[in-house]
């Protein structure tokens, strides 16, 4: 694998609900059909002579483990939010790793893939601890969410779906790990890092790690990790193709490449759903001001055009300004 030492190095984000594309059918053996769909996009990009670091989102999954706490509350003590992160990163990157290392040994590539469980260090005195707003687990009745709340947990009303708790979504700050990543990548392996954002964690009095109740933003996780060890790229897969103004409307324009200050213009505008697109607009955004070399850029597209989109032929590239540099 040493040969593989001097290829581009991409991060790719791929979303939690990569794993669940059919909501109708979320179990297990489903859920192993969409990773392997997944594994060979990512392949494809090692065939090609990429480096690839994987991240993953785990919202879906955390739901499950959060409900089987429920249901299992009067046999079995719970399992706390930072270790169901850890589980997801374990179960998520195993079904990677397995798939990925399928792949290869099929395609006669010689890399193989590994997992390393993460951990993304915030500051204990952020802002977002004030004001939790990242609702995980199922919805409830009130009374339910009452109880809850009674435990310690934060709840709110969801536009009248329901109750839901709320766990605060601080800023990432470190990628603990980030050395063992970067050297890991260096010796040509393919990782899978950051899963689910990263384990929460603040340094303590004694300079200590401890884990926080809180879920870090994916994108921003996986955004951060690709600017500290200098990716090439950073590619965002998700549900659409091309990024897109007014979108959803009779003038929706599909957008083929924007620099950072069009992107924070279309931003500012009001372009990008605060839920859905704009906080990956936002990651790519930062990556490319941490970025150190014009030839880095972002990419954002759906799985099934990674090909394409790394080609040139679709997806939407995010670029430096002209005068960068």
């Amino acid at each position: 694998m040493d040969a593989a030492s001097n290829a581009a190095v991409a991060v790719v984000a791929i979303g939690g609900n990569s794993l669940i594309m059919d909501a109708k059918h979320p179990d297990v053996p489903h859920q192993w059909d969409a990773v392997r769909e997944t594994a060979s996009y990512v392949a494809d990009m090692v065939e090609a002579g990429w480096t690839v670091v994987i991240t993953h989102g785990n919202g879906p999954q955390v739901g499950f483990i959060l409900r089987r706490n429920e249901l299992a509350a009067s046999q079995v003590h719970p399992t706390p939010l930072d270790l169901i992160v850890a589980d997801t990163q374990g179960s998520i990157g195993f079904m990677l790793q397995q798939t990925l290392n399928n792949e290869f040994f099929q395609r006669k590539i010689a890399r193989q893939c590994i997992t390393l469980v993460t951990q993304t260090r915030v500051e204990a005195d952020d802002p977002a601890f004030d004001n939790p707003t990242k609702p995980i687990g199922g919805f409830m009745d009130e009374p339910a969410a009452r109880e809850f709340e009674r435990e310690g947990w934060q709840v709110i009303e969801d536009a009248g779906r329901g109750w839901r708790r709320v766990v605060a979504s601080p800023e990432p700050v470190e990628i603990v790990e980030v050395e063992a990543i970067a050297q890991a990548v260096k010796l040509g392996w393919i990782v899978v890092a950051v899963g689910g954002g990263g384990i929460p964690v603040v340094r303590n009095r004694k300079g200590e790690l401890r884990s926080v109740y809180a879920v870090i933003d994916k994108d921003r996780a996986s955004s951060l990790l690709a600017s500290q060890i200098g990716a090439d790229l950073f590619l965002i897969s998700t549900g659409v193709e091309k990024v897109a103004i007014n979108f959803g409307k009779p003038n929706q324009i599909d957008l083929d490449v924007m620099t950072v200050s069009e992107a924070r213009r279309y931003m500012a505008e009001g372009h990008f759903a605060p839920g859905s697109m704009k906080p990956k607009i936002e990651a790519c955004i930062r990556f490319m001001e941490q970025s150190d070399h014009t030839a880095t850029y972002a990419l954002i597209t759906n799985p099934e055009n990674l090909g394409r989109a790394l080609r040139g032929e679709t997806g939407t590239r995010i670029v430096h300004d002209p005068a960068y540099g």
